[in-house]
């Protein structure tokens, strides 16, 4: 039992940080699991064929959430080890958080933000994976921090 709870504190972020950063992150999912969600009537009007599998074989709604549920986990676990495991000093953490926050923003917030836009914004992909991965950048980095 005690293991058990040794191992439980590394899935809670260790500083506000990476807090924030699984917020922002799991917020641009949640909106792209909604706009799913309520815009997609039939499994075939989805665009990503891994996720249609889930829809067809286990309904809009359920197979959905099994699948966010499953693609997300190792993304949310990742962040909250990283930020446990991972203690960089002052000067190279200076420019390395910058560079995940990036990463974030380009791979995992752009491409939430263009699949849920997808459903009712007509713009080319491009166009909504930048729009997210600004909006990201806006919230994440806070240009008064020292």
């Amino acid at each position: 039992m005690e293991n058990l709870l040794a191992f439980g504190r590394y899935l809670v972020p260790k500083n506000d940080k990476w807090l924030k950063r699984i917020c922002i992150v799991f917020g641009f999912i949640l909106l792209d699991y909604f706009a799913t969600l309520i815009f997609c009537t039939t499994p075939a009007e989805e665009a990503n064929p891994h996720l249609r599998v889930f829809l067809e074989s286990y309904g809009i709604v359920v197979g959905l959430t099994l699948f966010d549920f499953l693609i997300n986990l190792p993304i949310y676990l990742i962040l909250c080890f990283n930020s446990h495991l991972v203690s960089l000093p002052m000067r190279l953490s200076k420019i390395v958080e910058p560079l995940v926050d990036l990463v974030l923003a380009w791979f995992l917030v752009g491409t939430h933000f263009n699949g849920a836009t997808s459903w009712f914004w007509i713009a080319p992909g491009l166009m909504r994976q930048a729009t997210g991965f600004g909006i990201y950048l806006i919230i994440a980095i806070n240009p008064y921090s020292v």
